[in-house]
């Protein structure tokens, strides 16, 4: 299962049935879960912490030091937890002193190229298209599609079960429950299909169309938006989330057509 034209340091610690192919490095201060795959020329540094049932394709490098001028070499950590296919090339990055650690969840695909900045927080479930690149600090929230070619600013945020056109690039956050596409990139409706698919009842589709409906069709100031819908919209989970996520947005959201 372990290539011996693999370098893995003696220092390295690995779960049961992890499959290393040839010309694999592993550096000292890696932890790596069982029933995980690292194909050949894959690059794991220290500080990387990967769980189990992941499947790493050649070329990719987890752990390799921030690119950002304020890291002065401060001990953190890579973290990818269970089930995630990481494609060719991928880049994850450690954290800073900012957070300490750059975070991907469980059961996500990295498609080909995907960059993963410093103090990153990728939810659960998402799939990231060819060459996205995810600036520092970012977060995307559970069961996000984010399309190819797409460049995501630092510090923005991501809402749960978006659709993202691919080649667009935004510097603003992303609400809950959308589409979000053209150039420069604004709100495109509710990502019906995908709610669809994944479970939600016809009535709660169309409280989270209404909903949007007033932030982005009503006139209305954000903080006025938000209160109409708190007074219109029968309240729960989702409806909750939205105005949580928009509330305590620091950048702001994208806009309207």
């Amino acid at each position: 299962m372990i290539s011996p034209l693999a370098h893995i340091h003696p220092e390295a610690k690995l779960g049961n049935n992890v499959e290393v192919a040839p010309f694999v490095y592993i550096d000292k201060d890696v932890v790596i879960g069982d029933n995980t795959k690292i194909m050949p020329n894959a690059t794991i540094l220290s500080g990387s912490r990967i769980g189990k049932n992941n499947t790493i394709f050649p070329g990719a490098v987890i752990g390799a030091i921030p690119q950002d001028l304020k890291f002065a070499g401060e001990v953190t950590t890579a973290e990818v937890g269970d089930n995630n296919i990481i494609r060719e090339n991928v880049t994850i990055n450690r954290g800073t002193a900012a957070k300490n650690k750059t975070v991907v969840g469980n059961n996500n695909l990295l498609m080909e190229g995907v960059h993963v900045a410093h103090d990153a927080i990728v939810g659960n479930g998402c799939i990231i298209g060819n060459s996205t690149k995810l600036a520092g600090e970012i977060i995307i929230d559970d069961f996000a599609i984010i399309s190819a070619s797409v460049l995501m600013h630092q510090f923005c945020r991501v809402g749960g079960f978006v659709m993202i056109q691919g080649g667009c690039r935004f510097s603003q956050d992303i609400p809950p429950y959308i589409i979000a596409g053209r150039e420069p990139i604004i709100f495109a409706g509710v990502n019906i299909i995908g709610l669809r698919r994944r479970g939600y009842s016809s009535e709660t589709i169309q409280n989270i169309q209404n909903t949007y409906r007033i932030i982005y069709q009503s006139g209305l100031n954000r903080t006025d938006a938000l209160t109409r819908v708190e007074a219109e919209i029968p309240m729960s989970d989702e409806i909750k989330y939205i105005v949580d996520f928009i509330r305590t947005s620091e950048r702001g959201i994208i806009k309207g057509a």
